[in-house]
This record gives structure tokens, C-alpha cells and sequence, in this order.
């Protein structure tokens, strides 16, 4: 069997509000799985929003690999919702987006401050 990421645990200061924003922007659904609200990417890996108290939490890291109209459909969500977004991963290049390895990406925080990711082609490109 090979090994799989299957699901993860995202801390949030309220679940709800968190697991909806991001599903609104990648234009997927929202589930319950007992106390956790889940988010299922298009490749099985789920994401369970719970929440956790104010201040308790520590801001993660999600990047997501989407196609070209995918990326313009939630890239056209964040800029109608009025959201800052950046170029980069610190947030120097703001207003803007990248294009490495050939493709697009943008950075954008979550109502927790989560620093989350859309990308176009995977680091380093697609394999030759």
C-alpha cells in the first residue's frame, strides 16, 4: 500500500466560519464528521475544522494544487470578497500574484490567519 496523507486537523476560531470560507473560495462543500466540520479535496485528503480557544491558535500553512479555471474562479472570489493577497509566502509582494515553475499561485489568510496557497503547477513543475 502506498502511503497517503488522508485527513488533517485545522484548528479554528470558529469551524464553521473557517471550513465555509474556504470551501466558498475552491467552490466545494462542507460536511459534518462528528465535532469536526470536513472539507474533502478532489484527490481524498480531508480537512476537519474544529474549533479551538481564542489565542490558542498557531497559524499553519495549506497550499492547494488547482487547475487554470479553478484558479481563476477562486482568484476571482478572493478579489470580489475584497481579500489581501500576496505574491509570496511572507507577504512582501502584495496586490500580486506569482508565476513560478510556469504556472500561478497567491497567498491569502483565513479567518484564523491560516496562510493558505492556490498554485497552478506543483513546486518544481510538472514532470517531464
Amino acid at each position: 500500500m502506498s502511503i497517503e496523507l488522508n485527513h488533517t486537523i485545522v484548528y479554528a476560531e470558529d469551524k464553521w466560519a473557517s471550513a465555509e470560507f474556504l470551501a466558498g473560495l475552491l467552490g466545494l462543500g462542507t460536511s459534518t464528521f462528528g465535532p469536526f466540520v470536513q472539507i474533502t479535496t478532489a484527490n481524498g485528503v480531508g480537512l476537519d475544522y474544529a474549533t479551538a480557544p481564542k489565542g490558542r491558535i498557531t497559524p499553519q500553512h495549506y497550499a492547494f494544487l488547482v487547475s487554470d479555471e479553478e484558479f481563476d474562479a477562486a482568484f476571482d472570489r478572493i478579489k470580489a470578497q475584497g481579500l489581501t493577497y500576496w505574491a509570496d509566502p511572507h507577504h512582501r509582494r502584495e496586490g500580486e500574484i506569482n508565476r513560478n515553475d510556469g504556472g500561478r499561485g497567491v497567498y491569502f489568510l483565513d479567518p484564523s490567519g491560516h496562510n493558505l496557497e492556490l498554485i497552478t503547477v506543483p513546486y518544481g513543475g510538472w514532470p517531464t
